[in-house]
């Protein structure tokens, strides 16, 4: 009896091995958290900076806060939040090093808060990270912001990292999540 109990356990742990394995190199990231750093443009006198918090994905599309920092026009700050819908499909063509555009909204907080379309690139560099290109109006300018991109499994810390600015619109933010559910805090002079 031994010997034919023990056929299955070994066919069951074998086959389900291949399949995880299968599995995880078809689709970059369809239940992980989507991070996107911190990016900066210059504006007229200024800069403006946009942060995005932690993305999930539910039913295509990745949700999540963000804020975008206008200096030295404090009064034109913003804060909301942030659907980017992104199909299977979609996924698909990252994870075969394929560029993919992708839309979106940005609903702003607070009484009255403004949608606005939004509009983006993602060019993978690899399975898990890659840049993106997104744009909006904002009255009557177009903000575009380049930011890099990357893939977190839930529950693990978020190191986002800091980079020069190499490129006039990047400006990555530094700090240390206890978990891709929390966004680093993008002014450090705020605990």
């Amino acid at each position: 009896m031994r010997p034919i109990l023990f056929l299955p356990v070994i066919l069951a742990a074998f086959c389900g091995g291949t399949l995880a394995a299968a599995g995880s190199t078809n689709v970059a990231a369809a239940n992980r958290v989507l991070m996107i750093e911190s990016s900066s443009m210059p504006v007229a006198g200024g800069r403006a900076t946009l942060t995005i918090g932690p993305l999930d994905r539910a039913a295509g599309v990745y949700t999540g806060d963000y804020q975008i920092k206008v200096s030295p026009y404090f009064y034109k700050n913003e804060k909301g939040r942030l659907a980017i819908v992104v199909s299977d499909e979609s996924l698909a063509q990252v994870s075969q090093g394929k560029a993919a555009a992708i839309v979106g909204t940005a609903t702003t907080s607070g009484q009255g808060g403004v949608t606005r379309p939004i509009d983006a690139t993602a060019t993978p560099v690899d399975i898990n990270h890659g840049t993106l290109k997104l744009w909006f109006m904002a009255g009557d300018r177009q903000m575009t912001f380049e930011p890099a991109y990357h893939f977190a499994e839930e529950g693990t810390a978020v190191v986002v990292a800091k980079a020069t600015d190499a490129k006039p619109n990047s400006n990555l933010q530094i700090g240390l999540a206890a978990s891709p559910r929390q966004a680093p805090d993008p002014d450090p002079k705020h605990p």
